[in-house]
């Protein structure tokens, strides 16, 4: 996908600033540059404007997210492909490398490429050469390369699950965007900036606000899904007023319903009664009765049964538990679940 847009960079907090800065002296170096943050972050914005202020400005950005494909097609959107090189492969197709020639190849989700597609990355980034599957002579290529990822990277390498020699290459310049939590101010001033857009978008002859219960309920947020996260509920909070006055209701959950697949149709029990402080308290039916002790054991419970419930794939288990990957991973390190 070639990028041909421009976008709004909104923020005051100096960690943010901080990391906006950062790219910027980066941006006109020829040099690459790895962009990390959790999901939501604005990644991909701070890879445009890595390229839109460097001297490549006014060739291609392309974009390929390389989680979206399965691995047996990477290398092909890669690199490109020959005229029967495979089965389908009808005619020749040109790679991202070659659609990017003169400009940016910005690869998103870069730690769940394959070990082999590594491998061809590197020599790609070391040479500047590519070879198209079922070819028999590389092409020489003049790409930027800024990738971005919400792993830490290091940790993969040191699970021999990415190339340390790869990451080297890649690893000029690193710039880590702060999570919408860290970032303190910018929740109003975003939520002001979509709710404007979208009252004007819906026609409104003016934007009355949010109330003052609305905004802090909106700064209190942990925002798990960060900028991303927060401009749906906004979105969604302006679309939904149809009163007078500044925007009152805010729903952070859309899929909070009682009718949900799988929600319970029973009562929920009442909440047991609380035990005097002089009476004792009873130990649970097995392990350890200590309250440290029952803690683990619950959350090392949580963990392994969400685990089992999102077939071990653990970002979908981190954002059911509204965990970071990073945090998840150190939480089944913790308690020998890795």
């Amino acid at each position: 996908m070639v990028v041909e847009r421009a976008s709004q960079v909104i923020g005051q907090a100096g960690a943010f600033l901080d990391a906006l800065e950062r790219a910027s002296r980066a941006a006109a170096l020829d040099r690459p540059v790895l962009v990390i943050g959790e999901r939501g972050t604005g990644k991909e914005l701070v890879a445009e404007r890595l390229h839109r202020l460097s001297p490549r400005w006014d060739h291609p950005m392309v974009v390929m997210n390389c989680a979206a494909l399965p691995e047996t097609l990477i290398e092909a959107e890669l690199f490109g492909h020959e005229a029967g090189a495979f089965t389908g492969a009808t005619r020749a197709r040109v790679g991202r490398f070659e659609e990017a020639h003169g400009g940016t190849l910005f690869l998103d989700e870069l730690g769940t490429l394959s070990m082999a597609a590594q491998e061809r990355l590197l020599r790609a980034v070391e040479y500047g050469e590519v070879t198209r599957i079922g070819a028999s002579r590389p092409q020489r290529v003049d790409v930027r390369i800024v990738a971005a990822t919400n792993e830490h990277l290091p940790d993969r390498v040191a699970r021999h699950q990415f190339r340390a020699d790869l990451l080297d290459r890649l690893s000029f310049e690193v710039v880590t965007l702060p999570p919408l939590r860290a970032r303190s101010g910018d929740v109003l001033a975003l939520a002001d900036h979509f709710g404007r857009r979208m009252a004007s978008e819906l026609g409104w002859e003016r934007w009355p606000g949010f109330t003052a219960e609305a905004g802090q309920a909106l700064a209190e947020h942990p925002w798990p899904g960060n900028v991303r996260e927060l401009r749906n509920v906004v979105e969604r909070a302006v679309y939904r007023w149809d009163e007078a006055g500044p925007v009152h209701a805010i729903e952070f959950d859309p899929f909070a319903s009682p009718y949900r697949p799988g929600a319970s149709a029973e009562p929920v029990p009442a909440a047991p009664m609380p035990t005097r402080a002089d009476e004792p308290v009873a130990a649970c039916e097995a392990g350890p009765s200590d309250f440290k002790s029952r803690v683990a054991r619950f959350e090392r419970e949580l963990l392994s049964s969400s685990l089992a419930e999102h077939r071990y794939n653990q970002r979908a288990t981190a954002d059911a538990l509204g965990l970071s990957y990073d945090q998840l991973r150190h939480a089944l390190k913790r308690h020998g679940l890795a």
